[in-house]
């Protein structure tokens, strides 16, 4: 696996350095947050773990930009510097090390390294004639132009450019970067990043141009101060300057390095250009390059110098929702390997649907059921009236991360863990501890609610690498303290270690419900259910509803209707509009219940959605009309069993649409934690009759 190495007991990450030309996007903020995400991940397994970041400070676009805004470079650069480093600081990004090309510690030793070269014939004198690119800093050929002679990444024009170089003998290394991929598959990953990277080699390399005399903002060549060493050296060696090579106590403990994470765009100079250097100087190479793919906004790259401008601010992002959610979002959301999509209609999902709804519920009704069942403390650990299933089920989640981790498949990681809390959330639907406190069953009680109440620290130590505020704010719920911290990663993650008599704190649910017109995801969101004025709080679903996209108790990580979410009053906070634990509702007003329309439908038509397959599409005729809505509930029926059937409708539900379908009501359901049903009449009534 690529990841293995770290079990020596050491791990070293790197993103690129970025180029502080403008502020940085969200896009240089989903590869930060998962080398972040990684890193963490080892420190808290007790690897001895170095984290480098920084900024590539040099080149003509940077001297080209300072001189238009009437300041020298450094002068310009600096305050984008500060900016990046406040960024990494609102993300509570963990770096060991920000290394800015322009440092002494830098410049000194990439003269070193560009005179042992040239010492060695590795590096000699020519000239240099093609077409450059100055976002890109680098040269195309005519064939890797896009229609009009554009730059491929940026879509800008190029330059047709000659001068007097100094070029690195890339091609003597075609063979032995071959060799070693081969013998090292994991060198690159994914392994289609691999495929592309051999393709390219297998074409023949050319000898690469490694400094400048058009421009004079870089590092002199240190026996030719007409020259500047080009980034190639300049930038990529500070995987090594950072940690004092060639003979620095950091190099010793940490190089070679354990996975350079970057973009795919960048990919070629890391698994080729990079690697050829460091075999030139005698170093090892790094175990992998991972070149993730890109984050896309209507199918186009994200990015500060790309035409069009489509650049997201991930300052507003997080001032607007939050670090945690913004960094879930990031790591769940695009799949790691690949391209993925932007939108903020998507964070606003994933926000209500996994964090809200799976993750919010869980600490919400756990900590509400312990709060009116057992006087708001944790019960003694329950030894064998456990039954063991969610001790299991942890155990077999941290296993599952594990490997995850070990492949860099952070989505996958995350999957996992949401998996588990679905499996929490079902357990109480399943053992229904209301029920068991109406039954006088005191010691099963007790058992359920422990089990539950340590699955959700156990998931807060999971997350630990990936979200930063809440794992805390969970633990501190659970009556642990705003001290607790486990010791590392195996000791977070052995069961039984939450203390019997800690008194739960519910000040406020982890993630309240953004409101809003969002699509209800298939699995489990519990859709806006009015607008606030007219009928049901929005956000909040009404009691008994079998609300359109949300799937019957057979759904793992579902909340049926009859669920024990606590109800509205001073100790368990913002009401749920579900019934409490104890099977009681809060009072509500006759205007209350007058504000929903309630009326009786003939089921005319039922199918599978097209789209979702625990949903169903029904047509229900209301007697002055017929509409359309979508429903939850095909683990439940089969569409021949519900045509002509009689149902409840809230027929004043505001219309959405429904994963492409337009949903006009909610059918009424019961659920039991075992099955549900479809509320009906007695005996035959007209369609659209009101129920009072």
């Amino acid at each position: 696996m690529p990841g293995s190495s770290a079990a020596r007991g050491r791990f070293y990450i790197t993103t690129p350095i970025y180029y502080p030309n403008d502020r940085l996007h969200i896009g240089h903020t989903y590869t930060t947050v998962a080398a972040d995400a990684l890193a963490r991940y080892h420190r808290l397994r007790g690897d001895d773990t170095w984290f480098l970041t920084g900024t590539d400070e040099h080149g003509q676009k940077i001297e080209r930009a300072a001189r238009k805004a009437g300041k020298e470079p450094l002068e310009y650069i600096d305050p984008i510097v500060e900016a990046t480093k406040e960024l990494w600081r609102r993300l509570h990004i963990s770096y060991d090390d920000f290394i800015r090309t322009t440092e002494p510690r830098h410049e000194r030793r990439v003269q070193q390294i560009f005179q042992r070269l040239y010492e060695q014939g590795d590096i000699y004198k020519g000239v240099y004639e093609g077409l450059y690119c100055t976002a890109c800093e680098a040269y195309y050929t005519e064939a890797e132009l896009l229609d009009g002679g554009r730059c491929p990444v940026h879509e800008a024009p190029v330059e047709r450019l000659q001068e007097e170089s100094y070029f690195f003998r890339l091609s003597k290394y075609a063979q032995p970067l071959l060799e070693h991929i081969e013998r090292h598959p994991e060198f690159v990953q994914p392994p289609s990043r691999r495929n592309e990277v051999v393709a390219f080699i297998r074409q023949g390399l050319q000898d690469l141009s490694v400094s400048r005399t058009s421009f004079r903002w870089g590092i002199p060549v240190p026996f030719d101060p007409d020259h500047v060493i080009y980034v190639w050296i300049d930038a990529l060696a500070n995987y090594i300057t950072a940690l004092g090579w060639p003979d620095g106590e950091l190099y010793r403990r940490f190089w070679p390095a354990d996975v350079h994470l970057i973009g795919k765009d960048i990919l070629r100079f890391h698994a080729i250009i990079w690697p050829a250097l460091l075999m030139a100087l005698g170093e090892p190479l790094p175990r992998c390059v991972y070149g993730h793919g890109w984050l896309l906004i209507d199918g186009g790259k994200i990015g500060k110098s790309r035409a069009g401008g489509q650049v997201i601010d991930p300052v507003q992002l997080i001032d607007k929702y939050g670090v945690d959610p913004v960094r879930y979002f990031l790591l769940r959301e695009v799949p790691f390997g690949d391209d993925g999509s932007y939108s903020e209609e998507a964070l606003v999902r994933r926000f209500n649907a996994d964090l809200a709804n799976d993750l919010g519920n869980l600490a919400w009704r756990t900590t509400g059921m312990i709060q009116r069942f057992l006087d708001g403390r944790i019960p003694e650990p329950p030894g064998a009236a456990s039954d063991g299933v969610l001790a299991a089920a942890a155990r077999a989640t941290a296993e599952r991360v594990e490997r995850a981790m070990a492949g860099f498949d952070l989505p996958a990681a995350l999957q996992a863990i949401w998996d588990l809390i679905g499996r929490a959330n079902k357990y109480i639907d399943e053992q229904a501890p209301w029920a068991l406190r109406r039954a006088g069953d005191r010691e099963r009680l007790e058992a359920v609610l422990y089990d539950v109440a340590e699955t959700a620290r156990v998931v807060g130590v999971l997350l630990s690498p990936f979200l930063v505020e809440t794992p805390q704010r969970l633990w501190s719920q659970l009556g642990l303290g705003p001290e607790y911290r486990p010791a590392s990663w195996q000791q977070g993650l052995a069961w039984g270690q939450l203390p019997g008599g800690a008194r739960v704190v519910r000040d406020q649910p982890l993630f309240p419900r953004i409101p809003g017109d969002e699509p209800a995801r298939e699995g489990g969101v519990v859709p806006t259910a009015g607008d606030g004025t007219g009928g049901p709080v929005a956000g909040r679903s009404a009691p008994g509803a079998a609300a359109a996209g949300r799937p019957g108790a057979a759904g793992a990580g579902t909340r049926p209707s009859a669920e024990p979410t606590p109800a509205a009053d001073p100790a368990s906070g913002p009401a749920s509009g579900r019934p409490g634990p104890d099977g009681a509702s809060d009072p509500v007003t006759i205007d209350d219940f007058a504000r929903l329309e309630l009326r009786t439908a003939r089921v005319v038509k039922a199918e599978k959605h097209p789209r979702a397959d625990r949903l169903l599409r029904l047509e229900v005729d209301l007697g002055h009309e017929r509409r359309q809505i979508v429903a939850g509930i095909a683990a439940h029926y089969r569409p021949e069993e519900l045509v002509g059937k009689t149902v409840i409708v809230v027929a004043n539900l505001r219309p959405r649409v429904i994963r492409g379908v337009e949903s006009q009501g909610m059918v009424l359901a019961a659920e039991d934690g075992q099955g549900l049903a479809l509320l009906t009449t007695d005996r035959p009534i007209a369609e659209g009759s009101r129920i009072r």
